[in-house]
């Protein structure tokens, strides 16, 4: 790991922030990368990496410098600073602690941008996808995406057809944008907001009904208020807007049914498609719920054969023997979406499948 970051930063401009990852601590036995690892050979840059699911990041000396993170900043609700013995913050932060260093860093130049899409477009197409949802993620704005969009597709540049999906914090402006520009056209369509209800398995911050196996004082947390979550997505419906919302742990998905269950109760019935993006970590209770509700369970296989690697130990036999319930959820009358949650996962229908289907982990060993 450190000589990987050593010899990218030998490539960077002095002051040119480093950015990127997608690494994964479970390659070398769990331990959570520390700045104290990677601050002698960044001495010249302020680096911001993250972890593959996007739901923590990793920060040298110089980046928390820059954000004024220190030992004295307080905890934010909805994430975490990891501190070592002496109550320093080593590097690492999760979810909505995320945003400190985030709003730190300078914006990409609409260059960098138009250049990030063609790279992602040639990526696509190259695994036989001629069309995407943009679900966007915690990093990368939402609005920042459109607008790229709308520059290719003004240049007659897009080589893939997109949905693109925004936050749900700021649904009101998307209901505004509808009103000016429309949703859209074949090439790029707008209309649906994303939304989290917690964060990831791997980082240890899905929300779960009880505590995790391997920390059992822990048991992950919600990113926001169920009040304002079940506020916003009442008003995004109300305004006609599809809800895509990311749920991964036990709690949540039961939490977020229960949300879908009072917006469409108090909002009358349409053809809303309410979208559940995940939904990895279902109670057996609650897998009924998705055709009885009719919510589109949005999910990635290959999570089951990548996070498969680990998961029991996180969540136990007894809780993995029903997680990545693709079948049940056929089986009892869901609607089924598969996809592959790139960057997080490849983007190749062929290896999302496969992995539907083998359930084989990565390692082989389950």
């Amino acid at each position: 790991f450190v000589r990987r970051v050593e010899a990218f930063a030998e490539t960077a401009e002095p002051g040119e922030w480093i950015t990127g990852g997608a690494w994964d601590h479970t390659n070398w036995g769990g331990e959570l990368p520390h700045r104290d690892w990677i601050d002698a050979v960044t001495p010249d840059n302020p680096l911001w990496i993250s972890r593959l699911d996007g739901h923590m990041a990793l920060a040298n000396s110089i980046a928390l410098k820059q954000a004024g993170v220190d030992a004295d900043t307080p905890d934010v609700a909805g994430g975490e600073i990891i501190r070592d013995e002496d109550g320093r913050p080593t590097g690492i932060l999760k979810d909505n602690a995320m945003l400190m260093v985030q709003e730190a860093m300078p914006e990409p130049t609409e260059r960098q941008l138009d250049g990030y899409l063609d790279a992602a477009m040639k990526y696509v197409a190259e695994n036989g996808v001629t069309t995407v949802h943009d679900m966007f993620d915690n990093v990368v704005d939402g609005w920042v995406g459109l607008q790229t969009y709308r520059r290719a597709e003004a240049r007659g540049d897009l080589i893939t057809r997109i949905y693109a999906v925004t936050p749900l914090g700021e649904w009101q402006k998307l209901e505004d944008d509808i009103d000016r520009n429309g949703r859209g056209n074949e090439w790029l369509k707008t209309g649906g907001v994303k939304g989290f209800m917690d964060g990831s398995l791997g980082s240890h911050t899905a929300a779960m009904l009880e505590p995790f196996s391997d920390t059992p004082d822990q048991s992950g947390f919600l990113l926001d208020s169920l009040e304002n979550l079940r506020a916003m997505m009442e008003g995004a419906d109300a305004a006609g807007l599809q809800l895509n919302i990311h749920a991964i742990g036990d709690k949540a998905i039961r939490d977020l049914l229960d949300i879908f269950h009072d917006v469409a109760k108090a909002n009358g019935a349409r053809d809303r498609r309410f979208r559940m993006e995940h939904a990895q970590h279902i109670h057996p209770d609650d897998i009924d719920r998705f055709a009885v509700q009719d919510v589109i369970a949005s999910m990635q296989p290959y999570h089951a054969i990548d996070d498969g690697r680990w998961a029991e130990d996180v969540i136990g036999a007894e809780r993995a023997k029903t997680t990545y319930a693709f079948k049940s959820l056929i089986d009892g009358g869901a609607h089924v979406a598969l996809g592959s949650d790139w960057y997080v996962a490849p983007a190749d229908p062929l290896a999302g499948i496969d992995a539907a289907v083998t359930r084989r982990t990565l390692d082989g060993e389950n």
